[in-house]
């Protein structure tokens, strides 16, 4: 029977999802959970929100079923970098089996890896619905059902988020209201079939959230793999870039960087394969354990240069050469991929494992012997860095705006020079930067739409890339439809009110 995707789905992540113990929560039947129990006590609130989170990494049954290469969240965002101009892999296809990176999946109202999007965000904006609807009720602190609900509302502003940008055309700030449908905007766990509603009627949903959970000020949460207020305002920061409101994307960007609890990273620890939550400049991310990880479909197992998966080994992920060559030689981030890789200057587990030049070694296991563990890293300090030159830059305030890149630069090469560039070439510099940076953490495409910019695949001479890899997509013009994804078949067949597909 078909579901509408943001309702009818709590027990399922819930208990199946949760990382409790096999007879918690065990007093109903798994497809009637009795809601009052579940939120009886902070405590078992608690159990119902880590259940977002570890699905956000974690790829479930339905998952191997309806779409390959899809570990939560974090084959979203791998699939999306796949969307740019950045990150490829050798030979075989540019993920074009997905339908990502030949752009068919975003204009295919059937295709499993559209539907796969839309379904797990809106799964985690239902589990945090019924969260915000009954945590004011349960038996606990006040501190505690504070931090709870502060989660929740940044988890659903963070699905949101993406949703809007998925399957909404861009922001313009100089086009306000936005009033170009988006999706359904559900806000209660009670709220079913609903009508899609306007881009800008999402963003105001999402700012309130996120000014909520501030609000709440959550400063202490369990650890890293929760969103506590550092997280939102990161968020808010992020949100506020892409509406191109960079006022307040400085103040809470600022907020972050100012409040250096998450200094940016030395440049040793920078090469240790951004696999750790622990590194100091991860303000979010996943904690996976070995039994919690999966083998071939986790975000490692894609991505990871010595990830033990068969599709690693064969398809090593690489970088734009032309990007690649402008990074300074002195910048540690250019030991990030080798352009002529040897069995002497990159070292391989297995003789299987397959050499291609501009290959990565960003992403690495994070426990020998473990073929594909490793932390996703949700949100980093860097984009803060990033964030604030660039709303400093696009705001006319250039000396502020070089002086926050540099911050973030003379880090990464100990060599540097605060950049003396304005205008247009700064913000060229600054957007260099955060596509080296933030390479292969799912940002490329999302820049590309938000800043109306083209698609351009021909800047580049890797040996193995061809046309046929992308299915001929080397360019697509600003603005062009293909950016936009079509909502799922499934959706507009249960959903009578879902209103107009798009374009």
């Amino acid at each position: 029977m078909k579901k509408i995707f943001y309702s009818a789905i709590f027990a399922t992540m819930i208990l199946g999802g949760s990382g409790c113990k096999k007879d918690s929560l065990q007093t109903t039947p798994t497809d009637r959970v009795d809601n009052t129990s579940i939120f009886s006590t902070t405590a078992n609130a608690s159990v119902a929100l880590n259940g977002i989170y570890r699905y956000m990494f974690e790829r479930t049954s339905e998952t191997t079923s309806n779409a390959q290469g899809k570990p939560g969240v974090a084959g979203i965002l791998l699939g999306i970098d796949f969307m740019g101009e950045d990150l490829h892999q050798a030979a075989a296809t540019w993920f074009t089996s997905t339908g990502e990176g030949n752009y068919v999946a975003a204009r295919t109202d059937n295709a499993a890896s559209n539907l796969y999007y839309y379904r797990t965000f809106f799964r985690m904006i239902g589990n945090a619905n019924y969260i915000i609807d009954n945590i004011d009720a349960a038996d606990g602190t006040p501190a505690e059902k504070a931090r709870i609900k502060a989660e929740a509302l940044t988890l659903r502003a963070y699905a949101y988020s993406y949703l809007v940008q998925f399957y909404g055309t861009r922001y313009n700030p100089a086009a306000k209201p936005n009033n170009q449908l988006a999706v359904p905007l559900p806000l209660k766990s009670t709220d079913t079939k609903m009508p899609r509603v306007s881009v800008e009627t999402v963003y105001a949903a999402i700012l309130a959230d996120l000014d909520a959970a501030i609000a709440l000020n959550a400063t202490t949460v369990p650890n890293k793999t929760h969103a506590g207020i550092w997280v939102s305002k990161g968020l808010r920061a992020r949100v506020a870039l892409t509406m191109g409101d960079y006022t307040n994307a400085i103040k809470y960007a600022r907020e972050v960087v100012d409040g250096n609890a998450f200094p940016l990273m030395s440049q040793a620890d920078y090469q240790t394969g951004f696999n750790n939550i622990n590194l100091s400049e991860y303000m979010w991310g996943s904690n996976p354990t070995t039994e919690q990880g999966d083998t071939f479909g986790s975000f490692y197992a894609q991505i990871a240069y010595n990830a033990n998966s068969s599709y690693q080994r064969a398809t090593p992920k690489m970088i734009n050469s032309n990007l690649y060559n402008l990074i300074s030689a002195t910048d540690v981030r250019k030991k990030m991929w080798e352009p002529a890789p040897t069995a002497t200057n990159f070292p391989l587990p297995l003789t299987t494992f397959v050499r291609r030049n501009f290959m990565t070694r960003k992403f690495s296991v994070k426990v020998v012997g473990d073929p594909s563990l490793g932390d996703v890293p949700w949100m980093r300090s860097a984009e803060m860095h990033l964030i604030l030159a660039e709303a400093y830059a696009r705001s006319g305030q250039d000396g502020l705006a070089q002086t926050a890149l540099f911050t973030l630069v003379s880090k990464r090469d100990l060599s540097a020079v605060k950049s003396a560039k304005t205008g247009t070439a700064l913000v060229d510099e600054i957007m260099v930067n955060r596509r080296v940076e933030l390479w292969g953490e799912g940002f490329r495409y999302l820049d590309l739409k938000r800043l109306n910019l083209p698609l351009d695949r021909t800047i580049t001479n890797v040996p193995n890339f061809v046309a046929t890899s992308v299915a001929n997509v080397l360019q697509i013009p600003a603005g062009d439809p293909r950016f936009l994804f079509l909502i799922p078949r499934d959706e507009i067949n249960a959903n009578p009110n879902i209103g107009p597909q798009n374009p």
